[in-house]
């Protein structure tokens, strides 16, 4: 405990200076907590060039929850770049959990080059979370065609 309250400290130094190289280094680390903390920052201070990290970190982590964190922060970073991440994770990912947080997020980057993973999820899961969220995320994909504009309002309705 003490150890990991050390490196948060030490980590908001790294956050405060924006060092994209050292949080892209603790997205690997041993304790989830950290890593899950590394994915956010991440995401914050590094935009879209962190969406790679992320979605390695997606695809690959051994943690749910830290998976998760990642298919949330693609979704918050909005980028069409992390829906191929995330896409994999819908139909792939052995947590619903997991499934049900990328689906969302690709509600809420609001591409229609999403619309066939969410279709799938929609009538092929197993979980109702997930053909929910894909329900959900669909209907913002209809809602963006139907207006032809992305804005604050349409990354709030994805999920």
């Amino acid at each position: 405990m003490d150890n990991r309250l050390e490196l948060l400290m030490e980590m908001e130094q790294h956050f405060d200076n924006k060092d994209e190289e050292y949080f892209k280094k603790l997205v690997n680390h041993d304790d989830l907590v950290i890593r899950t903390r590394a994915v956010c920052i991440l995401a914050d201070i590094s935009g879209e060039k962190a969406i790679d990290s992320i979605g390695q970190v997606l695809l690959n982590d051994s943690d749910q929850l830290v998976r998760h964190e990642a298919a949330f922060s693609l979704g918050q970073l909005g980028f069409k770049r992390g829906i191929e991440a995330l896409s994999r994770a819908v139909l792939n990912d052995p947590s619903f959990f997991v499934r049900h947080e990328a689906a969302v997020a690709l509600g809420v980057i609001g591409s229609e080059e999403a619309r066939k993973t969410l279709e799938q999820a929609l009538n092929d899961d197993e979980s109702e979370e997930v053909k929910e969220s894909a329900m959900i995320a669909l209907a913002n994909l209809d809602y963006i065609s139907h207006v032809k504009r992305t804005n604050k309002f349409t990354t709030l309705t994805g999920g």
